[in-house]
């Protein structure tokens, strides 16, 4: 083990793979989980068009991971605002708005996906999977960055070994079909745009996890971690895609391609485990949003009065932002204002960072003087 920018010690896991683990936990959110992302982007380019276009989008998560973990770690940003303070000096807060305004809508989508889950399989009333998503993601960003990490950490086991296990009963149960799909091919154009798209509208997971980013030793460490992001995060999606061609066309219709899947698997306890995953999948992704204007706050607390963020304060604030997201913001009708603004969230999003950092941050990182480190100043916003 050798000590990261925290002076702590790292061990290869923090500094090689929990970046993509983090990152993963972020982009899969609802929409990747039950498959209905991966019918939108992918199958209207056929199952080998389709491929193309989820490779090229992990190639682009892989590019941008490694220049944003380089950049974190030069500039010794590990919270989103220190980090778009050096990428954008004063203009940071353009990022912060819209990122504010994501997360608003994204709270409120996995808090009505959860309350949708609690229903389906254990007959409870919506407000009830609502409740314990919220309590669950309070408590886990309570505890701090080892609380979230550890989440990420186990959550990714079962992840993984979920997909696995749905991939292997899917071979068993249609595989040949999933082998003629292939075989007659289909239409493959538009997978380019597909996959950039995808790449694009969920590329700001990079900087949300930016808080695991204190155990690297050196920009290698960075750039290694990069680059194991974007397979590690598209590797589930890889596995889902392949069982969802053997219904390909028609499962590009279906509002949860994984509900209509596992019901043609006929196992009923596969499909509670499918269900909690998709919970799982939603709390560590819910955890990662949170956990990063906690950290936000945490870093400004620091400056101000030279101590850590207490445990209460974070507790405090995680449950007034998810107060505020998944019940207030829904029933004052902000989720439909913000939802109808979504692609202009995307793209001030992918102006304020992709563009900037494909520019000025890689600049800077040729740079060698570029990052000279001075003291933080007291107080900030």
């Amino acid at each position: 083990m050798t000590a990261g920018a925290d002076g702590t010690r790292s061990s290869w896991f923090q500094r090689f793979l929990l970046p993509g683990f983090a990152f993963k936990a972020v982009v899969i959110g609802g929409g990747y989980a039950t498959g209905r992302e991966l019918a939108e982007f992918f199958l209207p380019s056929g199952p080998w068009g389709g491929l193309a276009g989820m490779l090229l989008a992990m190639l682009a998560w892989s590019l941008i991971c490694a220049l944003t973990f380089a950049f974190a770690h030069a500039a010794r940003a590990y919270d989103y605002r220190t980090f778009f303070e050096r990428l954008l000096g004063p203009a940071w807060v353009v990022f912060e708005i819209a990122y504010v305004l994501f997360v608003i809508l994204i709270l409120s989508v996995f808090g009505a996906a959860a309350g949708a889950i609690g229903t389906a399989t254990l007959g409870l009333p919506t407000l009830a999977g609502t409740l314990a998503l919220a309590a669950a993601i309070a408590l886990f960003v309570t505890f701090g960055n080892a609380s979230v990490e550890r989440l990420f950490k186990y959550v990714s086991f079962l992840l993984y070994g979920v997909y696995v296990l749905f991939v292997l009963l899917s071979l068993g149960s249609f595989g040949d079909r999933i082998g003629e799909r292939f075989a007659a091919g289909g239409p493959s154009h538009g997978w380019a745009l597909g996959g950039l798209t995808y790449a694009s509208y969920n590329v700001v997971g990079a900087v949300v996890i930016l808080p695991v980013m204190r155990h690297m030793t050196g920009r290698r460490d960075a750039v290694i971690a990069g680059l194991v992001a974007g397979p590690l995060a598209m590797l589930p999606a890889l596995l889902f895609f392949t069982c969802m061609i053997a219904f390909y066309p028609g499962i590009a219709r279906e509002t949860l391609p994984s509900d209509f899947i596992l019901q043609q698997l006929h196992i009923p306890a596969f499909h509670l485990l499918f269900q909690a995953m998709i919970f799982a999948a939603l709390l560590e992704s819910g955890s990662g949003a949170v956990h990063a204007i906690n950290e936000r706050i945490a870093a400004v607390w620091r400056r101000r009065r030279g101590v850590e963020l207490p445990y209460r304060a974070r507790a405090a604030f995680a449950a007034a932002l998810l107060i505020g997201c998944i019940f207030v913001a829904d029933r004052f009708g902000l989720v439909a204002l913000i939802g109808s603004g979504y692609r202009l969230l995307a793209y001030t999003i992918l102006a304020v960072y992709v563009v900037p950092l494909l520019t000025i941050g890689a600049a800077k990182l040729l740079n060698p003087t570029a990052f000279i480190h001075r003291p933080a100043t007291p107080g900030g916003a």
